[in-house]
């Protein structure tokens, strides 16, 4: 009976081990606002007016994960991350430039230990990373339209792909990305490739990322897969997109004051005629230029504000267009997990079709003003 006994102690000894050396955690984002558009397009008769609707996503997308890690001994861990975006206002996976894609978002599996991390799967680029530094961490998907979409600071993800991220240096952290382009006989059809840095300094911080993506019918760059670049079988292994982001940020007390640039060259971009057909999307060429601020007024309250200018150019005789959008915000904590947000933007064009800051065109040279209020939280 006292060797059964003991026995039985020894083995709930070990399963509290293992147990202890494994974990696995659910999280997840559901945000929603109620969004006001002036002067939006109606797609039925090719008028504009006002719209009213309730967007999911308006700061962060809305999301479930699950991330896990395994203790391997030695310093090393086995880690996992899946996550899955959502539209809560409808209840659909948003997976708007793909087709039943569960696990949009993340789908990676790795190893971690003092040496970094190594992450296989679909993943974002060191972009999305460095995105902390840049309007993109107040005002999310509100300054999107205007470029952070394009330029790939609103995170946009590689297939087939695998990624080397440093051990935090004295404060540097280092990213390389390769994305397999996987055409037989083509191995440079549809890769892609990065590299990117950032410097945590006390109130500073400094980031830089660079990206380039090759053509091909199944390009691991996904920015490739929507219709204005759908992946040119034809010119396999050119260039199909390089991009370039510079951010920095100074935290002057209650005040964090930002600013940066981003380039971006697409070859896959088609020529145009008109300026109707002068979009973001189509630009041979894009300067996107930001400036901004979060002010904590208290740890729970925070007024915002930033201003975006695009410099767009096309494969056209006359194709030079602008885009300006300015924001002001506020945003309030109820809790650690729960916040209510405001916004006001106000976007212009010039020579090209305005974007909507949310997406809904205004066709060319027109403004827009929009306005969302919402909640925000996490679990």
């Amino acid at each position: 009976m006292k060797k059964s006994l003991l026995a039985l102690a020894v083995l709930g000894a070990f399963a509290g081990a293992a147990q202890a050396q494994s974990s696995v955690t659910i999280y997840g984002i559901v945000d929603t606002g109620i969004a006001y558009t002036s002067k939006a397009v109606n797609t039925t008769t090719g008028n504009t007016g006002s719209k009213f609707g309730l967007n999911s996503g308006v700061i962060q997308g809305s999301r479930i994960g699950f991330k896990g890690v395994e203790d391997l001994g030695g310093g090393l861990s086995a880690v996992f991350n899946l996550e899955a975006g959502f539209k809560n206002d409808t209840g659909a996976l948003d997976d708007t430039k793909t087709t039943n894609t569960l696990f949009r978002r993340k789908s990676v599996v790795g190893l971690q230990g003092g040496f970094g991390s190594v992450l296989l799967g679909r993943q974002t680029d060191f972009a999305d990373t460095i995105s902390a530094y840049t309007s993109v961490a107040d005002f999310g998907g509100v300054t999107g339209a205007v470029g952070h979409n394009l330029d790939r600071l609103e995170g946009t993800r590689t297939n087939n792909s695998i990624s080397y991220t440093t051990a935090n240096l004295s404060g540097f952290t280092g990213n390389l990305i390769y994305g397999f382009g996987e055409t037989a006989g083509q191995t440079s059809a549809g890769q892609a490739f990065g590299i990117g840095g950032k410097y945590d300094n006390g109130p500073l911080g400094l980031g830089l990322n660079y990206y380039q993506s090759k053509q091909g019918s199944t390009p691991s760059d996904t920015s490739l897969l929507s219709s204005a670049g759908a992946g040119d079988a034809t010119n396999a292994g050119n260039s199909a997109a390089k991009v370039l982001n510079v951010v920095a940020s100074y935290q002057f007390g209650p005040a964090r004051v930002y600013g940066n640039w981003s380039r971006v060259k697409q070859d896959l971009s088609p020529s145009v005629t008109t300026t109707a057909n002068q979009t973001l999307a189509n630009a041979n060429k894009a300067d996107v230029y930001e400036l901004g601020t979060a002010y904590s007024l208290s740890p729970s309250l925070k007024l915002l504000a930033s201003v975006q200018h695009t410099r767009a150019s096309f494969k056209s005789v006359d194709g030079k267009g602008k885009l300006t959008q300015i924001n002001l915000g506020t945003d309030y904590w109820l809790s650690k997990r729960t916040d209510l947000y405001a916004f006001v933007s106000n976007i212009r064009a010039s020579d090209m079709i305005n974007t909507g800051v949310y997406g809904d065109t205004t066709g060319s040279d027109a403004s827009q003003t929009a306005v969302a209020v919402g909640i925000r939280h996490k679990f």
